[in-house]
């Protein structure tokens, strides 16, 4: 036995060596939370924190496309040999089931199209909130929303749970998705990164979109419904960690010193902004219509296998991908073509729309989905990051308003899909559709060009008055209006030997003293 001495001499060095470990990791803790706030190193973790917001929002989006209709019909299904067992089918009950089975599709339709339609109510909502107090604080409701969305998705059992979950991912993404490409626009100021930086998101949003049936639909298969969801919302969980980590929400206080931004209708009416959310809406309507329409237009001129009609999407993401990489090298060596390159996407778009109904076999389709991915690659590249610039030289620096306008020209698009698309199939036909869809695109390319000029404007403190129609509001705005008027005026500031602020007169250039107008 050791002798008592010696045990207690061994418990000070115990609780010693357990001080000094639990100092070494508060320091350690300490350098990663300076490492994370380096703000290039926090600007790319920004970046992963939005793009994987923007992956899980499409693929929950899309996730459900093989998953619910197969559900709902095993539910109805079940419920109708449960009802047949109990009445023995009578007509009053076979009246009432065919009604059932011919409202089927509708129901689909219109839980499909839930998501965009509540994000489409909420999105003027969310786009001034985001303007009011920041981009952090949307983004992790829009993330705590989506999670709860995704859990109730995996343990919904009947349509209308099903509806509530759907309804609430729309409420989730008008924060998230709004709020997080806002964020990117905000903390990369430069042109070129911010492209970059944007055409890596897009190409999150295409990945999410396009990988996400052939995901849950073999996990449904294997695994059961659950299985997905849950795996989604624990990506989900982790993003919204990270998001509480690194931009700490709650804590933020630069806000206060911010600009107040532009009013969401204001920039409605501005024509550069109105056509490119026109063009967005648009360049997108072929891929929201042809989603639920061409499995079944594959199955009747095709006889296409269920694998095929799985896959019918994912080859298109290469093309989306490349035509991402493309439009950002594109617009690093000839920025002030950015209209041109969009306008490019959208004949793109029409040409290969058109092409759809003349295809008589899966790798024929092939040719033509991919061209209209690629297409809306260089459209969305292209305007996207042109809203930024068209916000920072014609109103106020802060983004939240006019991608709240970007998200609803998506929208207008995907929540008129599953609702319009059967219906005109039905009563026009499914070549019709696309050469309507087609047409459409090519006719608004040259809309564009009144977009050719905007890279040649400063930003002009008086159109931003005239757009207001307001005083200043705010600090900034008041310092920032004082200093515009000694600048008018002629007067400089400066600061003499006793510490006190002095006025002296100063001369102007021509272009100096025009405010900064358009070149």
């Amino acid at each position: 036995m050791e002798p008592e001495g010696t045990t207690e001499a061994a418990a000070p060095n115990l609780a010693q060596s357990a001080a000094s470990k639990l100092s070494q990791m508060g320091e350690r803790t300490k350098q990663l939370g300076n490492v994370i706030q380096e703000p290039t190193r926090q600007k790319r973790i920004i970046l992963i924190i939005v793009c994987t917001a923007l992956l899980l929002d499409n693929m929950l989006y899309m996730v459900i496309v093989p998953i619910i209709p197969d559900y709902l019909e095993g539910l109805q299904n079940a419920a109708d040999r449960a009802q047949d067992a109990a009445s023995h089918a009578n007509f009053t009950n076979g009246t009432a089931h065919k009604v059932a089975k011919g409202n089927f599709d509708l129901q689909i339709g219109v839980l499909f199209a839930s998501k965009a339609i509540l994000q489409l109510l909420v999105n003027p909502l969310s786009g001034t909130f985001i303007d009011r107090v920041g981009y952090d604080i949307p983004l992790f409701i829009g993330l705590n929303v989506m999670f709860l969305s995704t859990f109730i998705f995996a343990f919904a059992e009947n349509y209308w749970t099903l509806f509530l979950a759907r309804s609430m991912q729309g409420l989730g993404s008008a924060f998230a998705d709004t709020s997080g490409i806002a964020l990117i626009a905000d903390r990369y100021t430069e042109e070129a990164e911010r492209s970059k930086a944007l055409g890596v998101a897009l190409a999150f949003i295409s990945f999410g979109s396009l990988v996400a049936p052939p995901f849950g639909g073999i996990l449904y298969e294997f695994a059961g419904k659950r299985v997905p969801f849950l795996i989604l919302a624990c990506i989900c969980f982790a993003d919204g960690v990270l998001c509480l980590t690194v931009l700490k929400p709650f804590s933020n206080k630069e806000r206060q010193n911010m600009p107040v931004g532009t009013p969401i209708y204001k920039l409605m009416i501005d024509p550069y902004i109105a056509v490119v959310a026109g063009a967005l809406t648009i360049c997108n309507i072929p891929l929201a219509f042809l989603e639920p329409t061409i499995a079944k237009w594959m199955e009747e001129t095709m006889h296409s296998s269920q694998w095929e009609i799985g896959m019918t999407w994912f080859p298109a993401f290469f093309p989306h991908v490349l035509g991402v990489y493309l439009t950002v090298k594109l617009a690093e060596k000839y920025p002030h073509l950015q209209w041109f390159y969009g306008a490019i996407g959208m004949v793109f778009i029409g040409a290969s729309s058109c092409t759809v109904p003349a295809c008589k076999n899966f790798g024929q389709l092939m040719i033509p989905l991919c061209g209209i991915c690629f297409g809306i690659a260089f459209v969305d590249t292209a305007l996207l990051p042109t809203l930024g610039f068209l916000v920072d030289v014609r109103h106020v620096s802060v983004y939240g308003s006019v991608y709240a306008i970007a998200d609803i020209s998506y929208c207008v698009a995907y929540a008129l899909g599953p609702v319009a698309a059967g219906q005109i199939v039905h009563d026009l036909g499914f070549v019709q559709l696309n050469l309507g869809m087609g047409l459409a695109n090519v006719l608004y390319a040259p809309a564009l060009l009144l977009l050719k000029n905007v890279t040649q404007m400063k930003p002009s403190f008086s159109e931003r008055n005239i757009l207001l129609e307001d005083g200043p509001t705010g600090l900034y705005d008041t310092i920032k209006m004082e200093q515009r008027e000694k600048k008018r005026k002629g007067l400089c500031t400066t600061i003499d030997e006793n510490g006190i602020e002095t006025f002296a007169q100063r001369s102007y250039s021509e272009d100096e003293s025009s405010g900064g107008e358009y070149a």
